[in-house]
């Protein structure tokens, strides 16, 4: 473990600025407290308490600081309140969480957990970070970068998941909860106007029809210029042009049954997105430029017309729920759901005009689900009991274009996958009551995963193959038994996977548990694998993780602060890696394809610490403060029969992650019913952060801090908001995902992308 402990070594300046935000807020919190006390012991008791957070991380409303798991909650308001733009943006707050833009996109998600996730957004490929959108799992990671505007509230479960929800997850959940409908007629209207000529629109309302019929909808527009330029098109790099809407209705069948239906769709027309170069281009030397916004790639000019493609995103589905009490115990509850993606990308990885390094891509992905829910309400015990099936379809089809290799034709490789995945499942979970003290919760689960999938590899001379509408590209591949080289595979996975908790409350403030669960995935195939490797056409196998936790959750000072804190611990084996590397097909010592490369690492041991806490200092003074840890290392990764463990690293894991945040709201009654103005604060830290298993200095991100302001007037009756947002304040340039192919093409290939500059954004929103 030298490089580890190498590594550790010159991290102490970090940890020691993750502790100083830490102690900074509990001091904080603890001064003001006791300055509070101090000032008038015999004032009469001022309303501080927490406000008590229901969720329904276990199929059932509960209070957060009851349930045996580690859970951050973002309501709509607060996410309102401090002008968060997406997903990616709870990163900031919530302790061991990862998300990300995917390279090269400005809509596919890249998450971890904990140290599990899915760094390459591979078709067919299972993520190790479900994402729900009310009860239904979204298959595939594209379009997941949800824009925030019509939410009720964001779940995020850490640890795995499979007792409690339709899709097992290995690494936890992110679940985005839409808002209710309304009885009475209500709408809004908000606009958002900020840099790089940002302009958001947003139009919302719902009401009801009749007694027992309500409707509503939403539709919004998310415009933004680039955050740097394409200098050699002139076009827009790092932009945003999306555009959504939603419908749903509830329909109160009787007394007992209640229908609801939805659809949502979101398209993407952002322009292409190419990485930083970080090295000379290899063939005239161009330089690396000044703005890490900026690029040179030339694949819209090249490509685009041979191919036929547009950079474009598009991503919708419908949803149908049956909710039915059966008696005062038992509910039953249907959930179907049909969803399809369609993403038409132009990647550019040398980013330079040539055509070096160039991959137009195309991803077709469709899914279906059905969950069949009973839930159980008694007095002394709760429960629910689930069937659950998916059929989902991933294809994807893209060649590299290698235009400096075989002058003048170039040299194209084509790939194409089609992958089907058909899980199967059934679980249960149940708490009792054992007594006013004691809890007990046990679930399991049964999951059957069928995979199969076709892949097909070509080797073309010319810039392009026939499947991107080059018709004089000429096939340079072999055959085999006088065919194009196909492969077929199929493979069934199965497991068994257990939950088991048990909770001690001596008095209603405090809550301790111990949780034991564990997780599996299913094994499959690369669809980009080269299948004339016989190792290859083996697949790879299930990766499998147990997970033990124990957790504390309480309040202080009469419900004006609360604390939770969890340690775990995990072992993680037949870990799915999933990466890309350029291969020699014909021997004579240059790169000339690209292939995708799973593997199985052996196993790997986890564990970590998080803490969350949030304290009302006064009727107006408010602090939140989070603080992640953890320590994620291999211990075996067998290459060749050799054990490269010690070289190896989890990608997309800071040791520590940190947050403290200030609320202030004044009351502006006092200048004639002038509603209130709120103040918000906060700054986050984020360690060392690895790109890749193998630690690459120049493409790896040091740690870094990230501070965000915001001022929000309301008015008295609540009709009227003004809001004033600042993001990265400090202007921290850091990178969120990387290329590293510098053998192949002869311009080499180590680039970066990067996360979002500093933006100013104003709104103004009608409520009606």
């Amino acid at each position: 473990m030298k490089l580890n402990y190498a590594y550790k070594k010159h991290r102490l300046s970090p940890l020691k600025k993750a502790l100083t935000i830490a102690l900074l807020g509990i001091s904080t919190i603890t001064i003001a407290q006791s300055n509070e006390e101090e000032k008038d012991t015999n004032k009469e008791e001022s309303n501080q308490a927490i406000e008590e957070i229901i969720v329904t991380a276990r199929r059932r409303e509960e209070s957060l600081q009851e349930i045996p798991l580690a859970i951050t909650v973002y309501s709509g308001e607060a996410l309102e309140e401090q002008g968060v733009i997406d997903i990616t943006e709870l990163t900031k707050s919530a302790p061991n969480v990862n998300l990300e833009v995917s390279r090269a996109t400005s809509s596919t998600l890249t998450a971890h957990i904990r140290g599990i996730g899915q760094q390459d957004p591979v078709a067919g490929f299972e993520g190790g970070v479900g994402i729900y959108v009310d009860d239904v799992y979204l298959a595939r990671p594209q379009g997941a970068v949800f824009d925030v505007y019509d939410v009720e509230r964001i779940e995020v479960l850490r640890g795995p998941q499979g007792t409690l929800y339709g899709k097992n997850t290995i690494g936890g959940a992110i679940k985005y909860v839409t808002k209710a409908l309304s009885d009475e007629p209500e709408g809004t209207f908000k606009i958002s106007l900020g840099s790089f000529n940002q302009i958001d629109l947003l139009a919302k309302g719902s009401g009801a029809l009749s007694d027992n019929f309500r409707i509503g909808g939403s539709i919004a527009s998310f415009q933004r210029d680039g955050f740097g330029k394409n200098l050699f098109t002139g076009g827009e790099h790092y932009d945003k042009d999306v555009v959504a809407a939603r419908v749903s209705f509830e329909w109160d069948v009787s007394d007992s049954t209640l229908v609801k239906f939805s659809a949502d769709y979101s398209d993407d027309n952002s322009a292409p997105k190419s990485g930083h170069r970080l090295i000379p281009g290899g063939l005239n030397g161009d330089p690396v430029l000044d703005n890490v916004f900026d690029t040179r790639a030339g694949i819209e000019t090249i490509d685009s017309s041979r191919a036929g493609l547009n950079q474009n995103v598009t991503q919708g589905g419908v949803t149908l729920s049956i909710i039915s009490d059966i008696n005062d115990s038992w509910t039953f509850k249907s959930i179907t759901s049909k969803r399809k993606d369609d993403s038409e990308s132009l990647i550019d990885f040398d980013s330079l005009p040539s055509n070096d390094f160039d991959a137009p891509v195309i991803y077709e992905n469709e899914q279906f689900s059905q969950e069949f829910q009973l839930t159980y309400s008694g007095d002394r015990s709760d429960g629910v009991v689930g069937l659950y099936y998916l059929d989902a379809n991933a294809f994807d089809a893209f060649d590299v274009v290698l235009g400096n290799l075989a002058p003048p034709l170039g040299i194209t490789a084509f790939t194409l996958g089609d992958y089907d995945t058909e899980t199967t499942a059934i679980y249960a979970d149940f708490s009792f009551v054992i007594n006013e003290q004691w809890q007990f919760s046990i679930g399991g689960r049964y999951t059957r995963d069928e995979r199969s999938v076709l892949v097909q590899r070509e080797t073309f001379l010319g810039l392009g193959s026939p499947f991107f509408n080059n018709a004089d590209a000429v096939s340079i591949t072999v055959p085999l038994e006088g065919l194009v080289p196909t492969f077929r595979g199929s493979r069934t996975d199965s497991a068994f996977t257990s939950r088991a908790s048990i909770s001690y409350s001596p008095v209603d403030e405090h809550n301790f548990y111990a949780t034991y669960s564990e997780g599996f995935k299913g094994g499959g195939f690369d669809p980009r694998g080269a299948y004339q490797f016989p190792d290859v056409q083996k697949g790879f196998n299930p990766e499998e993780v147990a997970s033990f936790e124990l957790g504390a959750k309480s309040l202080w000072n009469d419900g004006a602060i609360s604390t939770n804190i969890a340690l775990f611990f995990m072992d993680f084996t037949d870990i799915q890696i999933p990466g890309s590397i350029a291969i020699d097909t014909d021997g004579d010592g240059v790169d000339d394809s690209f292939a995708g490369t799973t593997t199985n690492a052996g196993e790997a041991d986890i564990w970590g610490l998080e803490f969350e806490s949030t304290a009302h200092l006064s009727d107006s003074l408010s602090a939140n403060v989070s603080i992640g840890y953890i320590n994620a290392e291999y211990v075996e990764w067998l290459v060749n029969g050799v054990d490269v463990s010690d070289d190896r690293v989890f990608q997309n894991t800071p040791e520590w992650t940190a947050s403290f945040g200030l609320r202030n709201e004044w009351d502006m009654n006092l200048f004639g019913n002038a509603g209130s103005l709120v103040w918000l604060g906060s700054v986050s830290y984020q360690d060392d952060v690895f790109q890749f298993e193998i630690p690459e200095p120049l493409l790896d991100q040091k740690a870094y801090s990230l501070v965000d302001m915001s001022l929000v007037w309301s008015s008295a009756d609540s009709k009227y908001q003004l809001g004033l947002h600042g993001k990265n304040l400090g202007d921290k340039e850091y990178k969120v995902a990387s290329y590293n192919f510098p053998t192949l093409g002869v311009e080499g290939v180590q680039s970066a992308f990067y996360g979002s500059p500093r933006q100013i954004i104003g709104s103004f929103s009608v409520n009606f």
